[in-house]
């Protein structure tokens, strides 16, 4: 477990990474890139659950980062959550491209499609509204919240993994998440009775 000087380190090599790169330093660039990469596959590989859309999504936001290394503002001097809520939008996008692609595709094969009943239209309704609920709720998070959700309630990092992501303590973690969780839960309880 890296001491407080360590993570100290880390953020303060982050932050001069980025500096330089906003120069033009490509080789801090790259400094950044070899540090948050994993972090940012592992993250788009669990929304698309594709290998090769999360390779995609991966290279289009360190493209992204590096034409817009300007406007990059570090969240908890952390380069991390600009890369996540980037590759969030990208993973996004493609998802609706893809669905965009599906329902104008014209296919007869009618075994591609559910069984009616396994689920009824209800209840697939009720799911949809409520997977909607859940990301229009964390949308209305700060970035450092989604960030923090994505890492510790849709990754299962641990509060000393998210801690050194985020270049925090993992006190601050801890009660940041407690937080999000409390803003969730209120407004998911709201969603749920609107459903039942």
């Amino acid at each position: 477990m890296p001491s407080p000087a360590d993570v100290s380190s880390s953020v303060v090599t982050d932050l001069a990474h980025l500096t330089h790169a906003q120069g033009g330093d490509r080789e801090a660039f790259v400094a950044l890139y070899n540090t948050h990469v994993r972090a940012v596959y592992w993250f788009a590989l669990k929304m698309v659950r594709s290998i090769a859309d999360a390779e995609d999504i991966t290279q289009d936001t360190f493209v992204i980062a590096w034409s817009k290394r300007h406007a990059i503002r570090p969240v908890d001097q952390s380069v991390l959550p600009w890369l996540l809520v980037t590759a969030r939008n990208v993973g996004n996008n493609r998802i609706r491209s893809r669905a965009r692609d599906d329902h104008h595709r014209t296919d007869s094969d009618l075994s591609n499609f559910p069984d009616p009943q396994h689920r009824s239209v209800h209840d697939e309704v009720q799911n949809h509204m409520l997977l909607d609920a859940i990301d229009h709720a964390v949308g209305q998070l700060t970035e450092t919240d989604q960030t923090l959700y994505y890492l510790c309630i849709d990754e299962g990092l641990t509060y000393e993994q998210a801690a050194r992501a985020l270049g925090t303590s993992h006190g601050a973690v801890r009660n940041r998440l407690a937080r999000v969780r409390i803003t969730l839960r209120d407004k998911l309880s709201a969603q749920k009775e609107a459903l039942s």
